[in-house]
């Protein structure tokens, strides 16, 4: 006869008790942790989340401030929130299932549930995703705004808390990963050589892109880099002179799926630009952008922004690095993938980044434009 436990025998797993409640407040690599996880899961069930970040004030001193920040928040939030360390006088509250709004309304609930005497603490509001929340504005208006975290409010008055929190934050900004110096002293010694080297053959595709077709040289175009900062990049222009207002008359035509645009036959390419895209040619500007800071050599594309915001928020996670002139797609020829698989080619090189994977991808780059010179 086999023994069954009795139902009973776990039930004391579940029981709450004083000892099974959370620490007061997380360690800053928890809290880390809780962030990343909260990001994984909005991108999966589609959620929006908000984290505050709350500073001491510069008159008050930080420990005993902290304790008295974190009873009240204690009291204000719901048992799903989480309270964190993120510097030494800094407190982070993480706030699933909450829009920027209702972010918004915990500070102020927070402003009037500190006891008298004692100061706001100066906020910040940072919500996810928010590519959406912050696209109504020209893009020009926007660059302010998405540089990552700006500098902590110096009002220190009840009114103050509300007054920062109004402005709200690309979150994406905090996931941005640094740039190591191997990859950064890499950009500027090929981006450097790469323009010096290259300038004869630079100066004849602009005399050619000029003599055949009337229009600027380059073609600028604002794209989406890292944390979802948008910054200008350049190309040799390879179209006819106001192509970008012809695409939504060709929508129709696109031949990749996802919010991106391309098309084999492109009646807007010019003769000289259908060879400029053939071979690549036309990228070399950007090395300006790569020697400036706003690209990598390896890393991936950066989309225009309307494509990037349209992406969905997992295949947004390509912006925690430095977008690149080249990455795994583009080294195997730009074959044809959904894509849904080129999100995926990204995402696989964010997590692999190392030295001689660079090396190995701009060596395939290079052979793919020497094999076109060889084979035309």
């Amino acid at each position: 006869m086999i023994a069954l436990k009795p139902k009973s025998s776990w039930s004391h797993f579940f029981q709450w008790s004083p000892e099974s409640r959370p620490r007061a407040v997380w360690e800053p690599g928890e809290f880390r942790r809780l962030v990343h996880r909260e990001r994984m899961r909005a991108d999966r069930n589609g959620e929006t989340f908000s984290l505050v970040l709350m500073a001491v004030p510069a008159t008050e001193k930080g420990a005993p401030y902290l304790a008295k920040l974190t009873k009240v928040l204690h009291a204000r939030l719901r048992a799903t929130d989480d309270v964190g360390r993120v510097a030494r006088d800094r407190l982070g509250v993480l706030l699933p299932d909450t829009p920027a709004a209702g972010a918004r309304t915990v500070v102020e609930h927070v402003a009037r549930l500190l006891p008298k005497g004692m100061q706001t603490p100066a906020c910040e509001v940072f919500t996810y995703p928010s590519f959406h929340d912050l696209t109504n504005e020209p893009e020009e208006r926007r660059l302010d705004r998405s540089e990552g975290l700006s500098p902590v409010h110096r009002e220190h008055v009840r009114e103050g808390a509300t007054a920062a929190s109004d402005k709200v934050h690309r979150m994406e900004a905090l996931f941005s990963i640094p740039l190591p110096l191997w990859k950064r002293s890499l950009d500027i010694l090929g981006s450097a050589i790469g323009l010096a080297v290259l300038s004869p053959v630079l100066a004849l595709i602009a005399v050619a892109v000029k003599a055949t077709s009337p229009g600027p040289l380059f073609f600028r175009q604002f794209r989406r880099g890292q944390g979802g900062r948008a910054f200008l990049l350049y190309k040799f222009r390879s179209m006819v002179d106001g192509a970008e207002e012809m695409q939504e008359a060709l929508r129709h035509r696109n031949e990749q799926d996802g919010p991106a645009f391309k098309m084999k036959a492109d009646p807007r390419v010019t003769r000289v630009g259908r060879f400029l895209r053939r071979t690549g040619l036309d990228e070399f500007p950007q090395l300006w952008n790569v020697l400036k800071g706003d690209m990598t050599l390896v890393g991936p594309r950066p989309l225009p922004c309307h494509e990037s915001d349209a992406s969905e928020t997992w295949q947004q996670r390509r912006l925690d690095v430095k977008p690149g002139l080249t990455c795994i797609w583009q080294s195997r020829g730009h074959k044809e993938v959904s894509f849904a698989d080129w999100m995926r080619m990204d995402m696989r090189y964010v997590k692999r980044q190392h030295p001689w994977l660079d090396i190995v991808l701009v060596a395939r780059t290079a052979w793919m434009v020497v094999r076109f010179k060889a084979s035309g």
